[in-house]
């Protein structure tokens, strides 16, 4: 199987600082990223990740990753990237979000993506 080659202007979380990723660098990423863009936000296994008794994480790595993972999701159901998995090896995967043309009808503006975060 042939792997598509990324663009050159990925940025990953093992290529990142200490600093954890978060929900509020992720959105800054979406509002600047150029369609076609890609971030790493997670390795593991999400699912297993974010739940309670199941992680490894401690409870603060946890719920950042959970908070993480919503905004993602609420980036993905507005149109502003797409969410793809690569398979590493068994049960660990890189979760990968790729930019999207931004859309110019209906902008998502950062302020409502930051205050459906707090909300939930």
């Amino acid at each position: 199987m042939e792997m598509l080659a990324m663009p050159k202007t990925a940025f990953t979380a093992a290529g990142r600082t200490a600093d954890p990723l978060t929900d509020i660098t992720f959105c800054a990423w979406v509002g600047q990223a150029a369609p076609g863009d890609w971030l790493e936000y997670h390795r593991g296994f999400l699912g297993i990740d974010v739940m309670p008794g199941m992680s490894t994480l401690t409870d603060k790595d946890r719920q950042r990753l959970a908070a993480l993972a919503r905004a993602a999701f609420r980036a993905c159901e507005a149109g502003l990237v797409h969410l793809v998995q690569q398979r590493l090896g068994p049960d660990r995967f890189a979760y990968l979000a790729i930019a999207r043309p931004k859309p110019r009808a209906t902008p998502v503006p950062l302020e409502r993506l930051l205050a459906e975060s707090e909300a939930a």
